[in-house]
């Protein structure tokens, strides 16, 4: 018994060991690959969330090495542990619609009129997110901005690829506008509004829904800092910021090859710009153009890259990029005019910073009306830290009251 006893302690002490050195080289590894700007505001809470990232994923990885669960499986169990319980302000209730899960938020407030109703996509990469990732913000935007909120628990990927997420926001949305006097809500004011790929989400349901005559026209569309193209990841932004957390250049290639295909076999050649053939890039260049980015955004070291070509294997397994349901930076004028009035967030240290100015600037050469607010010591993924106590980001909130 005693040897037993003996080999179990040496065991757990080797694992726990061999864990801490893990832990420690991913933290090292982590500093040695990212870097976070002195324009950043209180950029130790952004090193101590992204420790807890990286750790999070380190654990995820070892229950993948024995058998346990995924790490993807895992990192999503994490995420989603944090519960708010009852709100003393809003009806909160899990609903299908169209076989889509989703949770819809209403103010108990008796009111006078029918509310605004606003159709939220989380973000999370088309990867991670969901509806009990971001209800804090869903309900803080239901409760601030008096609206009815539905929250979509849309498919993820790589499990359900490309265009499993879009399908499931665009026939919500479609279920919601069909039956907005069950919910008190006004057609004249839907809202689609979405975070990071849930803004992507939000711009393509949003096009596709702007020629409908059968439904009631979109009010507006919210898009925080959204990624809307996979043409050009060497803009200024993702060149600038590509080791600033939480969103590195590479891990957004990555996650929109994981949406597109369920897997990132082509990642280097997307990241240097060889997965497109000159011609179709060159025919894009109208809307996806560095020169299209104001100058005040391109001085922080930012160096033009000469124009690769592509093979045609390459291309068959990303032609899909220049889908506008994929892409909606990539969209034709026809459509972008039938668009609603837009708001807009970008962060000053987020890759994805120059594809939210590309979109501003279609959305304005095209006689859409848009707001647009810049966080200037902002990052990737910060309004969802508005309200983490101690790891709050004064700026978060300020954007989510703009949002607001």
């Amino acid at each position: 018994m005693a040897v037993v006893l003996t080999v179990l302690v040496l065991f757990l002490a080797g694992f726990l060991a061999a864990f801490i050195l893990l832990v420690i080289g991913a933290i090292n590894f982590d500093f040695s690959n990212s870097e976070i700007p002195p324009g950043v505001n209180q950029p130790a809470k952004l090193r101590i969330i992204h420790i807890i990232l990286i750790c999070t994923a380190v654990v995820g990885k070892l229950l993948q090495n024995i058998g346990i669960c995924t790490q993807v499986g895992f990192v999503r169990y994490i995420q989603g542990r944090k519960t708010l319980g009852a709100d003393p302000k809003l009806f909160i209730k899990d609903l299908w619609f169209e076989k889509v899960p989703v949770r819809i938020y209403q103010p108990k407030a008796p009111s006078a009129s029918q509310r605004r109703g606003v159709m939220f996509f989380h973000g999370g990469g088309w990867v991670f997110g969901s509806i009990e990732t971001h209800e804090g913000l869903c309900r803080f935007i239901a409760r601030e901005s008096e609206s009815v909120v539905v929250s979509v628990g849309y498919r993820l990927a790589p499990e359900h690829k490309y265009p499993a997420a879009y399908e499931d926001c665009l026939n919500a949305t479609q279920h919601f506008l069909q039956h907005l006097e069950h919910y008190g809500v006004d057609p004249a004011r839907v809202t689609v509004c979405g975070d990071s790929a849930g803004g992507n989400l939000a711009a393509a349901v949003s096009q596709t829904l702007a020629g409908r005559s059968d439904l009631p026209r979109l009010r507006a569309q919210i898009l925080i800092y959204p990624g809307l193209q996979a043409l050009d990841f060497n803009l200024p932004s993702y060149q600038q910021n590509q080791g600033v957390p939480l969103l590195f250049r590479e891990r957004a290639a990555f996650y929109m090859l994981q949406y597109l295909n369920g897997n990132a076999t082509k990642l280097e050649e997307v990241l240097e710009g060889s997965h497109i053939p000159i011609d179709i890039k060159l025919k894009y260049k109208r809307w996806v153009n560095p020169d299209k980015i104001p100058e005040e955004f391109k001085v922080r070291g930012y160096k033009p890259r000469v124009l690769l070509d592509c093979t045609t294997e390459v291309f068959e397994t990303v032609k899909r990029f220049c889908e506008p349901t994929l892409c909606p930076l990539l969209a034709e004028d026809k459509i972008i005019q039938q668009l609603p009035e837009s708001f807009i967030l970008t962060c000053e240290y987020d890759v994805l910073r120059d594809d939210g100015l590309l979109y501003k600037k279609r959305l304005e050469d095209n006689g859409v009306r848009v707001t647009w607010y810049h966080l200037e010591d902002g990052f990737h993924g910060i309004i969802n830290s508005f309200n983490r106590d101690w790891l709050s980001f004064p700026s978060a909130k300020r954007g989510l009251d703009n949002i607001v």
